[in-house]
């Protein structure tokens, strides 16, 4: 098991990971899962989501194009004056 060095920068702790735990880019994602705190690198495109969702038919890629007409909800514009 690999360990990596805690040390304090100005109030903030830090982490010096080793050179094979390296991560791309100047920020990481960082969440608690439990105890662990996890650290991820930041996606520069949305190629992975492909991996989770699968390619996506054309009706869905249609409807996020379609822009929808205002709608007249004069209850509304009453309430928000």
């Amino acid at each position: 098991m690999q360990t990596a060095k805690l040390f304090w920068s100005g109030r903030s702790q830090a982490v010096r990971l080793p050179k094979e735990f390296r991560l791309p880019g100047e920020a990481v994602r960082i969440r608690r899962h439990g105890n662990a705190v996890i650290l991820e690198p930041l996606a520069d495109d949305w190629s992975w989501l492909d991996a989770i969702a699968g390619q996506l038919d054309d009706d869905f890629a249609q409807a996020v194009a379609e822009k929808p007409e205002q709608q007249d909800r004069p209850a509304l514009d009453e309430l928000f004056r």
